[in-house]
């Protein structure tokens, strides 16, 4: 089961006009907000990736304004793993499950999901947080990122069963920012 202590968030991506052409794009962004929200709330690192951000522009807005206070990790590769900085941050926290999200499903998720495996890390993918232009390459990535090895979840899911408990305070800021 995901733990809050050993957990950390991957974002992967959501930048320039390319997240605007993603398959299911308004639940896409609502949830990938979601995510961050209760990621703060639990404690959970960010790691926040672009791809190539001079070529296809910043994080969307309504991403990062959710990201206040962070800086993003420039990348060239499809994998993040293929940046030296991004495995350095992910090493540093000591965690060792990798809740995914971004896009897209079967480019950069995917690649990122098989190397993060490779690196024996317990990959979860956040499945109403990832995407990809076209359903049937969303299908296909999630697929075979399962096959592989890869767990499936969704933002409410993981975000319950770091929690573990129905009372407190964190849960009760949970509980606002799902509804």
């Amino acid at each position: 089961m995901l733990t809050a202590d050993n957990a950390v968030f991957v974002l992967i991506d959501i930048q320039g006009k390319l997240a605007t052409l993603m398959h299911n794009k308004e639940n896409l962004f609502k949830n990938i907000r979601t995510m961050i929200e209760g990621a703060k709330i639990l404690g959970i690192p960010v790691i926040w990736n672009e791809q190539i951000p001079e070529k296809l522009g910043a994080t969307s807005p309504e991403i990062a304004e959710k990201l206040e206070g962070m800086e993003p990790l420039a990348k060239n590769t499809f994998s993040c793993c293929g940046n030296g900085e991004f495995m350095e941050q992910l090493r540093s926290t000591g965690r060792k499950q990798a809740l995914i999200a971004g896009i897209e499903a079967h480019v950069c998720v995917y690649q990122t999901a098989m190397d993060l495996l490779r690196e024996g890390y317990e990959v979860h993918l956040l499945g109403d947080a990832v995407s990809s232009r076209f359903e049937s390459s969303y299908q296909i990535g999630l697929t075979r990122m399962r096959d592989e090895g890869a767990k499936l979840t969704c933002v409410e899911m993981a975000l319950f069963e770091m929690l573990q408990l129905a009372q407190g305070d964190k849960f009760k800021q949970v509980i606002k920012i799902v509804k």
